[in-house]
């Protein structure tokens, strides 16, 4: 505990640090941080899940409270506005005590209309950060989440502090637990609903907790970038299994992803190629790179398994040329990882938000940004045999180099998906996810 009151000490004046900063430089005098409200869902008398604010977890782990506030100006201590209602439906959350609440001037909140009283009461020089602009508004707030203090937050928060370094090996080393009950889940012939069932089990989060939607996919299902449907009925034959599945630490958020065969087949030896091209990958994040430099080695390398498994009859270079990879690696090779799964900042070339556009004939990369030190991501490459891109290819120029009857063997497995979590470092990266043996 002693070490990571030590963390949490250091993350919050470096906190204090990027808002004193920006404040000065926007001529502000403080930031109101809303954690969010309850949502009622329509036509009915219950809530959505509720998802916090990134902005307010940034400052603590707090992530399951609605209507609560945070103000900072940088120099004094944060004022934490807790709610903390009478309410004999629900669970009261427990008046803070946590390592955190030391670090705060906390004042209780029985009813969420009446924040008023307890927020500053000259608003003039004061920025509202938060999703609820017509709360803003009839609170007296007239800057509402103005772009020059969010890019210079977003563009800071790629640069993780040793609390957030920790807070994210600590997910992945739940997600890796879920990882391995899922493996073992398919290889007896589970469902994709148990499958899932299995992973979250082994990581105690329930569906809403998760830091996103699991992917379970069994068979062809593997060529659904985003499948969420997880049948309850298992296949009368298991070939192929991809899961893509995270967990979270203190609002922090691992996402990690793997394929695994059936049987010791050419799909296997599939997997095992890309295992590799996905380990070259995450060995070239290095300090001074492009990331969509990056993405597009991941083009060149996949382009060879290609050529290897003898699904296209050209060399590497020209699939590469002929823009034939695109078909069977349609998204981007991965994204910053943090407070939340695809985390902010990642086409921002400096802290005003000058934008960093994608390389030509890429548009799905989710991060351009230039590597540095302290800075967390996924490398996540694929091999996909996906109908509909499929079609296309057939009916262009480019399908005389295809072998279709190669291609077509494949179908039945999907594709292949592998996603590791990294933190860059001046002189090495550390792999969160293989650290933790997960293969």
């Amino acid at each position: 505990m002693q070490t990571i009151i030590a963390l949490y000490h250091d993350h919050i004046n470096e906190l204090q640090v990027r808002v004193k900063n920006v404040l000065r430089r926007e001529g502000l005098t403080g930031l109101v941080i809303h954690s969010g409200q309850a949502k009622r869902q329509f036509l009915d008398d219950m809530d959505y899940p509720f998802k916090v604010n990134p902005q307010f977890k940034a400052w603590l782990p707090v992530i399951d409270n609605p209507n609560c506030w945070i103000v900072v100006d940088g120099e004094a201590k944060p004022k934490l506005i807790f709610y903390r209602p009478k309410d004999f439906w629900h669970k009261v959350p427990d008046e803070p005590n946590d390592f955190w609440a030391d670090f705060f001037d906390i004042q209780l909140l029985e009813k969420a209309d009446q924040v008023e009283q307890l927020l500053p009461y000259d608003k003039s020089g004061l920025a509202y950060l938060g999703e609820y602009i017509e709360v803003a508004q009839a609170l007296g707030f007239e800057q509402i989440n103005p772009e020059e203090v969010l890019n210079y937050l977003h563009f800071h928060r790629a640069y993780k502090t040793e609390y957030e370094l920790a807070c994210l090996r600590e997910a992945n080393r739940i997600a890796v637990l879920g990882h391995t009950a899922a493996k073992r889940a398919f290889l007896a012939g589970a469902s994709e609903y148990d499958i899932n069932v299995a992973y979250n089990q082994a990581i105690l989060h329930g569906d809403e907790e998760t830091p996103y939607g699991n992917i379970v996919a069994l068979n062809e299902n593997c060529s659904i970038l985003h499948y969420m449907v997880r049948d309850k009925q298992a296949p009368s034959e298991s070939r192929s299994f991809l899961i893509d599945a995270g967990a979270q630490y203190h609002g922090y958020a691992a996402d990690i992803t793997r394929t695994y065969s059936a049987k010791d087949d050419e799909f296997a030896e599939l997997i095992n190629a890309m295992r590799d091209v996905e380990l070259a990958l995450c060995d070239g994040l290095k300090p001074g790179l492009k990331y969509g430099d990056l993405h597009i080695e991941a083009h060149n390398r996949i382009a060879k398994v290609l050529q290897d498994f003898d699904f296209v009859k050209l060399d590497a270079d020209a699939i590469v040329e002929q823009k034939i990879t695109s078909t069977f690696f349609p998204h981007g090779l991965g994204h910053h990882l943090g407070l939340q799964v695809h985390d902010m900042g990642g086409f921002m070339a400096d802290e005003r938000g000058t934008h960093m556009a994608p390389p030509e004939g890429h548009p799905f990369l989710r991060t351009t940004r230039i590597i540095e030190p302290n800075q967390v991501f996924t490398i996540e490459p694929g091999l996909y045999f996906i109908d509909s891109l499929l079609a296309v290819l057939k009916d262009s120029e480019q399908s005389k180099y295809i072998n279709w009857a190669k291609v077509d063997q494949f179908r039945k497995y999907g594709g292949i998906r592998i996603e590791d979590n990294i933190i860059v470092h001046r002189e090495r990266n550390e792999n969160m996810t293989r650290d933790l043996k997960l293969g």
